[in-house]
């Protein structure tokens, strides 16, 4: 289940939303994520949301980019970043997505990012 409500607070340009989301890991959806670098891309945040699994958890990013951020462009999975690197295609930035954290100009601002946990193989992200 995904909710998102808008709220007032911004992170870097980019509003602050209600994010629920729980899954088993088994959901198709999800299955990308069973091996280390597996990403998928999910409905909710801002402009979607990243999955990243670092092969030693999970972390959850917003997929609006900090470059321009009331452009609203969401980044993508870059199809050269061997499956850890998130692309800006408004921009050309790239971001880690193993830590979040901006790795080509002109990003500078990490993805906002989404707490997960992973409880009895079901995964959630929220804030």
């Amino acid at each position: 289940m995904l909710s998102s409500i808008a709220c007032k607070k911004d992170f870097h340009g980019i509003p602050e939303v209600y994010v629920d989301f729980h899954a088993p890991l088994t959901d198709p959806r999800l299955m990308a994520l069973s091996a280390p670098n597996g990403s998928v891309m999910i409905n909710g945040g801002v402009a979607g949301i990243i999955i990243y699994n670092t092969g030693f958890g999970y972390r959850a990013y917003d997929r609006c980019s900090t470059v321009n951020p009331e452009e609203r462009c969401s980044v993508i999975l870059d199809p050269d970043g061997g499956g850890s690197i998130a692309l800006d295609t408004c921009s050309g930035g790239k971001f880690d997505l193993r830590t979040g954290v901006a790795a080509k100009a002109p990003a500078k601002w990490p993805l906002k990012e989404y707490r997960v946990t992973n409880a009895g193989g079901i995964l959630n992200v929220f804030n």
